[in-house]
């Protein structure tokens, strides 16, 4: 059954518009809240769920709505205010909670925002249990008497218990000591939290982008705009930049030259630290992985699979196959030894503590992969518009897929939270690629663009 309101990543849009409105939020809170009773999820004997945010200065107003919504179901919330997406994912599971949920539209601009959930054992909903709450939301709400209501309370120590976890990860063996680093933080969630982070482990840090004002988040900053961190790292004469999203799941890094390294990059290097202590079965990429990764692993008799685009659809295979290392070019990467969901500080932390272990700098660990050149052009199109269907378009991507044979792939999709179809060409040839991306971009462009 399709879902009417949660995309691969929760409930996003534009804050004002449906469905992220104050009285639909409110709505959503009852229909989780109702679903949660019913299922008892965590085994409380009364439903808890905790709530987090990002620094987008509609949070405020949504994290009123959602409290209100589940307190008219009978569930207790505690707040934990401005705090990463893995953070509450750690928190929920910490806690014994029935459910946690994270206000945030993760790397998109301030306007936007969105919902999304964990259940009590730190992962994403699965998609059974979010039909069950858009099934909830097609019934009247109503309220529960008044000795029923849940209650709210602040989480006041949640940076404190989320920075302990965050450094439990790093061997112990280890530290941060002579290291210079620069840490951006998108203005966003991890302001507060990843600069004390890698400060306590030893490190020299240089925070940038940790300055919120509820309008600036992902602003020229962070893993979506990493030109910022590159910038300070040769600024500051540091030995790595480290640069998360607004909600702090997301990890782009560059060296010392301000040279960036990419989600598929740093996987394969968490993988190869892997493989040196030890066998790796194998790890789990998207449909807009680099090839180059796969050849290489393969190269090392470790196993590859590609997942739809979106980190859930990875954990989703990682956990099928009983893999515990995985990710996306974006910078999403997944650790299940160490944590239930992607997190960029923790990543973070196993890059830096393989780059310990090698006793050699990041461009140096990084030699012996050579990613494909990719182009990818986003097009946005009509909400609700199959390209698909589109005989030209598919004339076009059937032609350009011919010409490449064997030394390249084409990959058109759209995206799971806005109204884009993302063309991607992968070849050999940096000019090839850019130029047959195009043409099929344009195609797209003169049929369905909005």
């Amino acid at each position: 059954m399709a879902r009417k309101y949660f995309g691969t990543d929760g409930i996003r849009g534009l804050v004002g518009e449906a469905p992220i409105t104050p009285d639909f939020v409110m709505r959503l809170g009852y229909a989780a809240g109702k679903v949660l009773a019913s299922s008892n999820a965590g085994g409380a004997a009364r439903p808890t769920v905790l709530i987090g945010k990002d620094t987008r200065i509609s949070g405020y107003m949504l994290e009123a709505a959602l409290e209100a919504g589940f307190s008219a179901a009978g569930v207790d919330v505690m707040l934990a205010g401005p705090m990463p997406t893995p953070a509450i994912a750690y928190l929920t599971r910490a806690l014994r909670l029935s459910a946690g949920v994270v206000i945030s539209a993760s790397h998109n601009p301030f306007q936007d925002n969105g919902i999304k959930f964990f259940s009590h054992q730190g992962t994403k909903l699965p998609d059974a249990v979010e039909l069950d709450i858009e099934a909830e939301l097609d019934q009247p709400m109503h309220c529960v008497p008044s000795e029923k209501l849940g209650r709210a309370k602040r989480l006041d120590d949640a940076q404190g218990r989320y920075i302990e976890f965050c450094k439990s990860t790093f061997p112990t063996e280890l530290d941060l000591r002579g290291l210079k680093v620069v840490v951006d933080t998108a203005h966003g969630a991890a302001y507060n939290i990843a600069p004390h982070v890698f400060h306590e482990l030893g490190a020299e840090v240089i925070a940038i982008g940790n300055k919120p004002d509820g309008f600036n988040i992902n602003l020229e900053h962070g893993a979506t705009a990493p030109d910022a961190m590159a910038a300070a790292v040769v600024a500051n004469n540091a030995d790595l930049g480290i640069a998360l999203d607004g909600d702090a799941d997301r990890l782009i890094m560059c060296d010392a030259n301000g040279r960036l390294y990419n989600g598929d990059e740093l996987l394969y290097l968490m993988v190869m630290d892997r493989l040196a202590t030890g066998p790796v079965a194998g790890a789990v990429g998207t449909l807009m992985t680099n090839m180059a990764v796969e050849v290489a692993l393969k190269q090392k008799g470790i196993g590859f699979a590609r997942a739809k685009v979106g980190d859930r659809y990875v954990l989703e295979v990682m956990q099928d196959k009983g893999w515990i290392l995985g990710g996306e070019g974006s910078g999403h990467l997944l650790c299940l030894d160490k944590h239930t969901t992607g997190d960029g500080i923790i990543s973070a932390l196993q890059v830096l503590s393989a780059l310990k272990r090698a006793g050699k700098p990041l461009a140096e660990c990084c030699t012996d992969l050579k990613l494909f050149p990719q182009t990818l052009i986003n097009v946005r199109v009509t909400p609700g518009a199959d390209w698909t269907k589109n005989a030209a378009l598919l004339a076009e991507k059937e032609k350009v897929e011919a010409e490449l044979g064997d030394s390249g792939r084409v990959l058109i999709r759209a995206s799971g939270t806005e109204p884009l179809i993302r063309v991607m060409v992968e070849a050999r040839d940096a000019d090839a690629a850019k130029s047959m991306a195009r043409r099929i971009a344009d195609t797209l462009e003169t049929r369905l663009a909005a």
